[in-house]
């Protein structure tokens, strides 16, 4: 079963800060937590105007909660978290969850 950890990103500050700072620093960052099987990640469209959509979506997923929970807890999981102070202006949110298949 797959763990997902979804994090939410808000509207920066200066987007195009934001963006480089993601795909050059804080992706690669990221990618060396031990345990990480996939990472995804994609600018957000709200469908209902009323409600605005995050900045940014990524989705982390782990064999499990307890592979996930050992990744955050790694120094490199710790220097990612403490990463987001350097380019998240627009704050994050994080959720997770076991992945059920729908066939």
């Amino acid at each position: 079963m797959v763990h997902r950890l979804v994090v939410s990103y808000g509207q920066p500050e200066d987007p195009a800060a934001f963006d480089a700072y993601y795909r050059e620093t804080h992706t690669p960052l990221a990618l060396r937590q031990p345990g990480l099987v996939r990472l995804t990640y994609g600018k957000a469209a709200s469908l209902d105007p009323a409600q605005p959509a995050p900045y940014l979506v990524a989705e982390l997923d782990f064999d499990s909660e307890e592979a996930m929970t050992q990744a955050l807890g790694s120094p490199e999981g710790r220097a990612a978290g403490q990463d987001l102070a350097n380019f998240a202006t627009g704050g994050a949110t994080f959720a997770h969850f076991d992945v059920q298949q729908v066939s």
